[in-house]
């Protein structure tokens, strides 16, 4: 999906994708504007999405090469918590990489990531989508299964793929392309398939959201042509050029998705991270003031009108280049991207991966990143960001973790809501009662739940809320959650108060889209 070259063990697939990426860096510059813009900036929003993709093909973020289920498990613990500590409230985790899968309850052979070999189990048996949609959960952290759609080998060894890969059911449904084979998107059985790999999921597992990244008909290589004469020959009669036809099987099963998932499932998101660029204005009246490569020519991903249509829920662009970059600056991409959302979400794909990399960059200085986390919330159109990758992040480069930790993210935030999805609120938590736990600091809180939403709708989870003796009570800023729960148990325990304060308690309910309810009348608790 997104570049890197710091991980020796990459794939070479990405590392070429990767080359395409680079532009000329300049120092970072920043308008009037934008300056007095940053100093205004609201530091912690309550309302923000924050996730990082976890990335499983080539091992790059999880599971580690050669590693026992106990071991995985326990990586992938480790990861989610300290993407805790840090702040974050969503994960992207990679599940389908390569036509395969890190799940049991799909009709895809197991991913070769994460025992060694395509098609085999993990032994003792557990399921990995399983068990990290619980722990996130058990977190405050919302998971978004993170499928690449037509990409189905990573190398040109097809020997090692299973019997049951679909290459091998089906050879008739893909090209190859730089010695890769990807599906052919212009067949509609190909179309129809994908869909049902990803009503698989959704069917089975309490996903919050699907997520699919920037890989639609294949990054161009010189020299390579797309073998799919035969298909467009068949199904292209609508079409006089070829690439309006290639966008429209794109778009055909952009809209098919929207549609399945949300029949499935309405409450479970849709979103897709493409290329940073849709169109430059020099190819495009309507584009973006960049020069660099495109989604809509190149890809025949015409993202915009994803957005433009309403198909997807949010969309979440790689904007891998700084701010004052040459080329393709980071706040020319930005608001050009929030000028496009059509009142559906906008999370930008941020890259501490590029930290890493070895040649001097803009992303080297400590204040890269954090203003362009500013310049994002000076935008009242973009609702948030995702890291590439996780490994990155957890680096701590640069200290940029820490920043994250002690500055932006230092109070808790929920993921914003979707009113075209719901808009309907759950009711107020009941009877809140607080009591000290003898002989402990501890205080126990517990509730009855609310009674029944007008849309019918369960109870997912609370939002608790301390306030300091005579501190006023206000749940519009994040300052004084204490805990967010994905979990309709009513009722916590407070095991961070101190002896000799007074503290007022209240409590809020929340659906699974996160709305949120009025709040609780206050109780007070005092620590002797």
């Amino acid at each position: 999906m997104l570049r890197l070259r710091h991980f020796t063990y990459l794939l070479p697939l990405l590392l070429t994708v990767q080359a395409r990426a680079q532009v000329k860096l300049d120092t970072p510059k920043l308008t009037a504007a934008d300056s007095i813009a940053l100093k205004k900036v609201q530091q912690d929003p309550k309302r923000e999405f924050r996730g990082v993709w976890v990335a499983t093909i080539g091992n790059i973020d999880w599971p580690q090469p050669h590693s026992t289920v106990d071991q995985q498990q326990q990586q992938l613990i480790n990861i989610l918590d300290q993407h805790q500590r840090t702040g974050l409230n969503a994960i992207i985790f990679q599940v389908r990489p390569a036509a395969d899968a890190f799940y049991s309850k799909g009709r895809e052979p197991w991913s070769k990531w994460l025992m060694g070999k395509q098609g085999q189990a993990p032994v003792p048996f557990y399921d990995p989508l399983e068990f990290a949609i619980t722990e996130a959960h058990k977190r405050g952290i919302e998971l978004h299964a993170w499928f690449n759609p037509y990409r189905a080998t990573t190398d040109a060894n097809y020997g090692a793929l299973s019997a049951d890969h679909i290459t091998r059911q089906h050879p008739e449904w893909f090209f190859t392309y730089g010695g890769l084979k990807t599906f052919n998107p212009g067949l509609p059985e190909v179309r129809e398939y994908i869909v049902k790999v990803i009503l698989d999921v959704v069917d089975n597992y309490d996903i919050d959201g699907v997520h699919m990244d920037d890989y639609f008909y294949p990054y161009q290589i010189a020299g390579q042509k797309i073998n799919d004469a035969a298909a467009y020959q068949q199904y292209g009669a609508d079409f006089s050029d070829i690439r309006d036809w290639r966008r429209d099987n794109v778009n055909k099963l952009i809209k098919m998705l929207s549609d399945s998932i949300h029949a499935h499932k309405p409450r479970v998101k849709f979103g897709i991270s493409p290329f940073g660029i849709w169109a430059n204005k020099g190819q495009n009246v309507d584009g973006s003031d960049t020069r660099g490569g495109d989604s809509y020519y190149e890809l025949y991903a015409d993202s915009r009108k994803w957005v433009q249509e309403g198909w997807v829920d949010y969309i979440n662009p790689q904007m891998y280049w700084p701010i004052g970059d040459r080329q393709n600056p980071f706040e020319v991409l930005m608001p050009w991207w929030s000028n496009n959302t059509y009142n559906r979400h906008l999370y930008v794909g941020q890259a501490p991966y590029r930290m890493y990399e070895r040649r001097q960059s803009n992303y080297l200085n400590p204040a890269e990143l954090p203003n362009e986390i500013k310049l994002l919330r000076t935008n009242p159109r973009v609702q948030g960001s995702v890291f590439f990758s996780s490994q990155s992040l957890t680096g701590n480069k640069e200290g940029f973790t820490d920043s994250l930790r002690v500055n932006y993210y230092k109070h808790p935030a929920l993921p914003p809501p979707m009113l075209w999805l719901d808009s309907i609120p759950p009711n107020v938590p009941r009877n809140l009662v607080a009591a000290n736990i003898p002989n402990t600091t501890k205080v126990q809180l517990k509730w009855d739940v609310p009674l029944e939403a007008k849309d019918k709708e369960p109870v997912y989870g609370y939002v608790i809320y301390r306030f300091e003796g005579t501190q006023k009570i206000d749940i519009s800023s994040p300052d004084n959650i204490l805990h967010i729960q994905y979990d309709a148990t009513p009722s916590f325990i407070d095991t961070t108060a101190e002896r000799g304060k007074t503290y007022l308690y209240l409590v809020t309910a929340l659906d699974r889209l996160k709305n949120e309810s009025d709040r609780s009348p206050a109780v007070a608790a005092t620590i002797p």
